[in-house]
């Protein structure tokens, strides 16, 4: 078996830590480098419930894409919540390492497994990385489609293959609309506008969009935007790194069980749909009609 330093090193030769963001915090948290490493489990959060799924799956090893501490902290003490985490991670024996920001950008990376998911053709990064010189690597990715699609197909094909979350998928704009170029950027991404509408696409795909981005957006451009859950986003990218963990360990004749949670970790748990509005959209809300709307597609659990 491996020592844990060889597979933090198989690691971070596919995501390097300096390419991380200045801000990023990502790298071992946790984890003695002569510890042996037989089962590894990939997870989008380090929250306790996916740290009681690594011990109740006896891993040496879990790799997780958000960072557990992002900025510092003065105790690790087990009565805070993130202190518990560290504190069953040492007295279990598992290491936490962390890829972040230097995933997102990777070559493969975050954006290329959200589009793999949706079965989106990638043409090049939404923002290159200008420090690569084959323009492969970089944040977001432009995409095309593998037939002509509208507005509503492509929110419904993000709704069955994306991980099944409460919020479902939100679109602005017209839903008949044709779409034949997608940007797609797994995690928050309305700070990515002005690349969205120089890259020329139909329509663009992310998490956490905030209205007013959201409704500048689209007063400049006719744009379609499509919000899903920033978990479920991200989550394509567990099966991508553990694909990639164990063509490495194949090679190397390690022999590492590696898993993927599908622990759903996002924090949303439920969503009460509104009523159809009327055809005034000034209607106030006590005028809504009275039918209920129809439910949202479901997201099929990966």
């Amino acid at each position: 078996m491996p020592r844990l330093s060889e597979v933090i090193t198989a690691l971070e030769n596919l995501w390097p830590a300096e390419r991380a963001e200045s801000w990023d915090a990502v790298g071992t948290v946790v984890g003695d480098p002569g510890q042996e490493v037989s089962r590894v489990l990939f997870a989008v959060d380090p929250v306790q419930e996916i740290v009681d799924e690594a011990v109740k799956l006896g891993a040496d090893l879990l790799v997780t894409h958000h960072p557990l501490y992002l900025r510092g902290t003065t105790t690790v003490a087990a009565s805070t919540f993130k202190g518990r985490v560290v504190h069953t991670l040492i007295k279990n024996d598992i290491a936490l390492h962390v890829a972040h920001t230097n995933a997102d950008t990777a070559d493969p990376g975050v954006s290329d497994a959200l589009a793999g998911a949706l079965d989106l053709r990638v043409v090049g990064p939404l923002v290159p990385d200008p420090t690569d010189p084959e323009g492969r690597r970089g944040l977001g990715r432009v995409c095309e489609t593998d037939q002509p699609l509208t507005v509503r197909e492509l929110a419904d094909r993000a709704a069955a293959r994306l991980p099944a979350t409460a919020q479902g998928i939100r679109v602005a704009g017209d839903p008949g609309a044709p779409v034949r170029r997608v940007a797609v950027s797994g995690g928050s991404g309305d700070s990515l506008f002005d690349h969205v509408r120089a890259a020329g696409v139909d329509a663009f795909l992310t998490a956490d969009l905030r209205h007013h981005p959201a409704s500048e957006a689209r007063a400049q451009h006719p744009l379609a935007l499509l919000d899903a859950a920033h978990w479920a986003t991200e989550w394509p990218w567990c099966e991508l790194a553990a694909a990639q963990l164990d063509e490495i360990s194949d090679r190397h004749g390690w022999g590492l069980r590696v898993h993927v949670s599908r622990t759903v970790t996002d924090p949303w748990t439920a969503h009460a749909a509104s009523a159809r509005p009327s055809s005034s959209t000034t209607a106030p809300p006590g005028n809504a009609p009275s039918a209920p709307s129809e439910p949202d597609s479901p997201g099929a659990p990966n």
